[in-house]
């Protein structure tokens, strides 16, 4: 049986991959810094580390054969525009040492899990925005220190391949939500805030909801059950240079209120107010994603917001009763929506 460890197993897409993987018949390690919050992890052992330790490191991929490496210190664009110290610090750390610790202990494959904040801002001027291709990614100018730790790490994991021979693998995140997920405190991203913000209206009765920005920034959003899909695909693939991951399909941030509101039956006034908004337009060109993969994301987003929301809106409504052993954070409440 093939031994797998998923860094930021305790985080989102992180859990989600540690239960794809099991069901696939892999032996799975688990590592970070906290369990999965929302439900009990599947993996087979789960190893509480601080992944900023060489030491750490060392012990989680101790055995191993193949590592998905999806830790970080991350957020919505409230969080990571307001912590760029922190976030480069912190993720260098994590990164540098989860993979030299791999080369140290005989990881075959490593896959390391970027994000489309890599790609340049001048790129991303307009809402109308022309997706994005790999090789857009340079001459470089990311979005903030999430983005530049993103970009280096990714030089890195080439020069690990050309040096070492360790078979890096690279996926560019673009925008993943669903259930299971961050909805509260901070680090949520705009589909959550919104699923969130919208359900804290209905049950109120409130009917409006704040959008930092006039709304009509864009994005494309990717639901979870494809990101993990694909992620695995890749994995398995014999591509070597970075990839998009990601639906194609760009849509306003009022869009994507209007849809989630839809979902949950009602009609809402929007109140537009200063924050950050990240880039103004993002989108993911999968022309590369379906020649190397020969797929795409098949999950529309109307279909993985129906499931977000129906989620979220439980969380909402247990933590109002009192339900939830961890009950979020409630002066967080009104907290406008991010995006990232």
């Amino acid at each position: 049986m093939k031994r797998v460890l998923v860094t930021g197993a305790g985080g989102f897409i992180g859990h989600h991959l540690v239960s794809y993987l099991k069901k696939k018949s892999y032996w799975v390690r688990g590592a970070d810094l906290k369990y999965p919050e929302y439900e009990p992890t599947a993996a087979d052992d789960f190893a509480l580390l601080d992944l900023r330790r060489w030491e750490d490191c060392l012990q989680a991929t101790d055995g191993i054969d193949e590592v998905y490496a999806l830790a970080a210190d991350m957020g919505g664009m409230g969080f990571i525009s307001a912590h760029h110290a922190e976030i480069l610090r912190n993720n260098s750390l994590i990164n540098i040492h989860t993979l030299d610790a791999a080369r140290e202990n005989g990881v075959k494959r490593y896959l390391y899990a970027s994000s489309a904040c890599v790609y340049p801002e001048y790129r991303q001027t307009d809402a109308n925005v022309t997706a994005l291709k790999e090789e857009d990614a340079y001459p470089a100018h990311p979005q903030d220190a999430y983005g530049w730790e993103k970009l280096v790490t990714e030089r890195l994991c080439t020069h690990y391949l050309e040096d070492y021979g360790l078979e890096t693998r690279i996926v560019r995140f673009h925008n993943i939500f669903g259930p299971l997920g961050t909805w509260d405190g901070g680090r949520e991203k705009a589909p959550a805030a919104l699923c969130r913000k919208v359900s804290l209206a209905k049950h109120s009765g409130s009917f409006e909801i704040e959008i930092w920005g006039d709304g009509e920034q864009t994005r494309s959003f990717c639901y979870i059950d494809d990101c993990v899909d694909g992620i695995y695909r890749l994995m398995r693939s014999n591509h070597r240079e970075p990839l998009n991951l990601g639906q194609d399909r760009l849509v306003t941030i009022n869009q994507l209120a209007d849809m989630v509101a839809k979902i949950a039956g009602i009609k809402l006034a929007r109140k537009h107010i200063p924050g950050p908004q990240g880039v103004r337009g993002r989108n993911s060109d999968n022309t590369r994603l379906r020649e190397v993969l020969r797929w795409e994301p098949q999950i529309s987003l109307e279909e993985g917001l129906r499931r977000t929301y129906l989620w979220i809106d439980s969380q909402v409504r247990a933590a109002e009763r009192g339900a939830l052993k961890s009950v979020p954070n409630r002066s967080s409440v009104g907290r406008p929506v991010s995006v990232s």
